[in-house]
């Protein structure tokens, strides 16, 4: 008994560390891992591959309205009160003008009845069938659009959470930088070497550096929640990001990229609006079939059974076949303007799908144009941020050199100091702003299709 219960207290052990090990798995990816795990567990693309399917479901549901059709029917009654029937009563020998109450039948009745139907000709099925192509290749442009989407999402927040980082290591350090600064400014002036509003002066930046500080730290938190919703995990999931901000960076840029070859059917809302106007068509073309004729046969087959008490089942009771061969053939004849209204309005329609593709297409081009401009700009801004960090940072170790000898106000320390925070500022954002305008030009792009 003791051995089992022992064996029974490592068994619990070891689900209890097992489960605490798999809540403190650790997530870490790359930006190219985060990538694809989102591309699988994202919301919005789990949602997009049922989308998928279920254009896949609907094109076969299409299909088979034209294909043979078999339906079965079993009926069963019975007359609690039959009806009569008055007969002259000369048919059984009684006086003329007199009459004969008669009842017809038997008081219950069972039917069995199958149904074969064709449909041999209907202009609307054919559109239809056809239709369901451009429905399914819309559904796939969609599900497309959907991973460009949120592959510009995770990018956008896997630098959001880059940046945080970078913010909260920046301000860590400028903030040490600055107590050190301020304590032995506080000696010199409890010795009365220095004067009061140097003291001061220190005080108020670090205070502002101190908020700043906080900020990042709580930016930090958000952002990695963000990421992880946009992945398609638990929020508050812990996620290691592989990657640091200045070589992925470097990574984004790409040159090359501004003098690719872009061709526009790969571009997913060209594609898209290309779809419109397939359904369009297909509108206007079913809108002029409904003036065609339809043709459907059908045969049958069931049986009759009659009896006083509920005798359907047994083996001796008679069933009476019957069996009926038909066509049904609906001509349109008149309706009054309607269905030439229908197609004319289905024109109209397919005429605007025309135009909006070719607007579209100037839009898609003018898109191309701004975001290789943004691109560019990006990269000379990022270039450009990074020369001014390394500017400002000179600049600030000049002034504190120069504060510490005297020959520089606390007021000169401060706005060197204040430069630099802004230039730190500036240049993580640059680097963001490359990697997201990367995207954003890829995107349009869609070398991937």
């Amino acid at each position: 008994m003791r051995n089992h219960f022992l064996t029974f207290i490592a068994l619990v052990t070891l689900s209890v560390v097992t489960a605490q090990e798999e809540v403190t798995d650790t997530y870490s990816f790359t930006l190219q891992e985060a990538i694809e795990f989102a591309l699988k567990n994202n919301y919005s693309s789990i949602n997009a591959d049922r989308d998928l399917i279920d254009a896949k479901k609907q094109k076969w549901e299409t299909i088979a309205t034209g294909l043979p059709q078999v339906t079965g029917a079993i009926g069963y009654q019975n007359q609690l009160i039959q009806p009569v029937a008055q007969i002259p009563a000369e048919f059984f020998g009684g006086e003329p003008g007199d009459f004969q109450t008669v009842v017809f039948g038997q008081p219950q009745q069972a039917t069995a009845t199958a149904t074969l139907r064709q449909q041999i000709f209907d202009g609307s099925y054919i559109v239809g069938v056809q239709a369901t192509k451009a429905f399914l290749s819309y559904s796939q442009n969609n599900r497309e659009k959907t991973d460009l989407e949120v592959q510009k999402a995770v990018t956008e927040a896997y630098g959001n959470v880059l940046l945080a980082q970078e913010s909260v290591s920046i301000f860590e350090k400028n903030k040490a930088n600055l107590e050190k600064n301020l304590f032995e400014t506080t000696k010199i002036y409890e010795n009365g070497l220095g004067d009061e509003e140097s003291v001061e002066q220190l005080q108020i930046t670090l205070s502002s550096v101190d908020n700043q500080l906080k900020n990042a730290v709580r930016l930090e938190n958000i952002t990695l929640q963000m990421l992880n919703l946009v992945m398609g995990i638990a929020i508050d999931a812990p996620t290691k990001l592989e990657e640091d901000l200045d070589v992925l960076t470097q990574k984004q840029i790409d040159p090359a990229l501004l003098e690719s070859e872009f061709n526009i059917e790969n571009n997913v809302d060209f594609k898209l609006a290309t779809n419109l106007n397939e359904q369009r068509y297909y509108e206007w073309k079913l809108a002029k079939s409904r003036a065609l004729p339809t043709l459907n046969a059908f045969v049958n087959y069931g049986a009759n059974s009659f009896g006083d008490g509920f005798d359907f089942l047994d083996n001796g009771q008679p069933w009476f076949e019957s069996s009926v061969l038909g066509f049904d053939l609906n001509i349109p004849i008149f309706s009054s303007g309607k269905r030439s209204a229908g197609t004319a309005r289905a024109k109209i329609a397919l005429e605007k799908a025309k135009t909006q593709l070719t607007e579209a297409e100037e839009q898609i081009r003018l898109q191309l144009e701004s975001s290789k401009s943004n691109y560019i700009l990006a990269i000379e801004q990022y270039e450009t941020a990074k020369e001014n960090l390394n500017l400002a940072e000179r600049i600030e170790n000049k002034n504190e050199i120069k504060y510490n000898e005297g020959l520089a106000s606390s007021f000169e320390l401060r706005q060197a100091q204040t430069q630099l925070y802004d230039a730190q500022q500036n240049y993580l954002q640059s680097m963001v702003e490359v990697i997201n305008k990367k995207t954003e030009l890829e995107t349009i792009i869609n070398t991937k299709s």
